[in-house]
């Protein structure tokens, strides 16, 4: 029986060493953390016969597997796994494994810096109103390899890929491939812009048919020359279009024109924001060229509730609206949300700080914010920042409890229409990752609501 050794007992890591055990593979699951959840999942895998070694760092040359298996979270070049390519064992991202056994469905990948998440929930929503069974999956929704374990296998896989997972899965080939946006990020892991977007570059490339967002300032300039035959979208109508305008998708006089044909009015989807415009044009370019019918997107966009953590709306009170933007993990999607929403604003802001240009969402604090509440290791940094540009309405709060009540009596005294909860940061310094960052604040403001019917 041959030997697989599957690194991180997260969902992926789990979903990996089951599908390989039903393959005939005899499996190890490593993680360097020895939590007590990480060892109730090690009791749970060890009665299904997969061996579990937690607290451990990956050694191949001990080890010596056939198949290396990397969740999504495990940095692609740490030493252990430098060394097995290095010695010639199959080192592969859970991304490539679910390929290995969905190689017969249709695939459709989503990768760009951001707008991926709602892109592809638009994406998976159309599909499945057409009557595909399209599960979306990758960096949201399933793991991969529980999509791959399903039986039956579904009709289209809908896949949101990060830089990560495209990085240690080379061999995916998507029947459609749909780059968002690209803007400098996760540089602490790929080093140069350069690298990160070859990464991206390589899902594409290997993509059948490709679909891309014309209004992104970046994919503009490499534009048609390096993609001439993709299909390219704008909010800006037909003029503002690059490429061929027969394979373009864009908005011109409130509709949604797709290959040349009125799809549905642009106003159906109910979300904010000329970004969440072009999220809806990537999303109606990829059902079109998967052939799928102009009723179908209609009521898949009508019905469409928006996505947790981006935008979402949580509650009002007293004429002030909550709203949870967590997945703004960094200055260009923060930029987006605070733009997006009614001003004046209070903005709750912090976490653990990226690399990045800062410049533009800096101008719309000073345009949209009434008042900046600052969180987490961020925040000291932040408020240094705010002060160098001349904006001082600025508070460190530190905490998320502290930051909710701050944001409500701050949004009374000023008249602001909305509490945003928009970090332009990762989670780690406070939080597992921005999903439960996002479900604290919504607890907290619905707890505020429910203790403060009036003042």
């Amino acid at each position: 029986m041959p030997n697989a050794y599957v690194i991180g007992l997260g969902k992926s890591g789990i979903a990996s060493a089951k599908l390989l055990q039903r393959e005939g593979w005899q499996v190890t699951v490593s993680d360097r953390g020895n939590s007590e959840e990480l060892q109730q999942q090690r009791q749970l895998l060890l009665s299904a016969g997969i061996a579990v070694e937690l607290g451990d760092s990956f050694n191949p040359e001990v080890a010596a597997p056939e198949l290396v298996v990397v969740s999504p979270g495990v940095p692609w070049d740490v030493p252990g796994l430098v060394r097995a390519r290095e010695l010639g064992i199959d080192t592969i991202g859970e991304i490539e494994l679910a390929w290995r056994y969905l190689q017969k469905q249709h695939w459709v990948c989503v990768t760009g810096t951001n707008g991926k998440t709602t892109t592809t929930a638009l994406i998976a929503a159309i599909f499945q109103a057409a009557g595909f069974d399209a599960p979306a999956f990758g960096n949201i929704g399933y793991a991969a390899c529980e999509v791959a374990l399903a039986d039956p296998q579904p009709d289209w896989a809908i896949a949101e890929l990060s830089s990560y997972q495209i990085e240690s899965s080379p061999g995916v080939a998507p029947r459609i491939g749909v780059w968002t946006t690209f803007t400098p990020d996760h540089l602490a892991r790929h080093k140069t812009l350069e690298n990160y977007y070859n990464i991206k570059a390589h899902l594409l490339r290997q993509s059948q048919h490709q679909v891309f967002n014309g209004d992104d300032p970046f994919l503009r300039q490499i534009g048609p020359s390096q993609w001439p035959n993709a299909g390219w979208t704008s909010v800006t109508g037909k003029a503002g279009l690059i490429g061929d305008p027969a394979l373009g998708t864009y908005i011109e006089d409130g509709w949604v024109i797709a290959q040349g044909e009125a799809i549905l009015p642009a106003n159906t989807l109910r979300m904010p924001g000329s970004h969440n415009q072009q999220n809806l044009l990537l999303a109606v370019a990829a059902a079109r060229l998967a052939k799928i019918s102009k009723e179908a997107i209609t009521q898949a966009i009508a019905n469409f509730p928006g996505v947790p953590h981006r935008l979402e709306h949580i509650c009002d009170w007293q004429g002030i609206e909550f709203i949870n933007d967590s997945k703004a993990t960094n200055y260009d999607a923060a930029e987006v949300g605070l733009a997006s929403v009614e001003s004046p604003a209070i903005l709750i802001a912090g976490g653990e700080a990226k690399e990045g240009d800062d410049k533009g969402w800096l101008q719309v604090i000073h345009a949209k914010a009434t008042a900046v509440l600052l969180i987490g290791n961020a925040a000291p940094t932040f408020a240094q920042r705010l002060k160098q540009v001349g904006y001082t309405q600025f508070e460190i709060v530190e905490t998320m409890e502290r930051a909710v009540i701050s944001g409500a009596e701050l949004a009374q005294k000023h008249q602001a229409k909305v509490v945003l909860l928009s970090p332009a940061c990762a989670s780690f310094d406070q939080y597992a990752n921005f999903e439960q960052r996002g479900d604290h604040f919504r607890q907290l403001c619905k707890t505020f609501v429910a203790k403060h019917p009036t003042l």
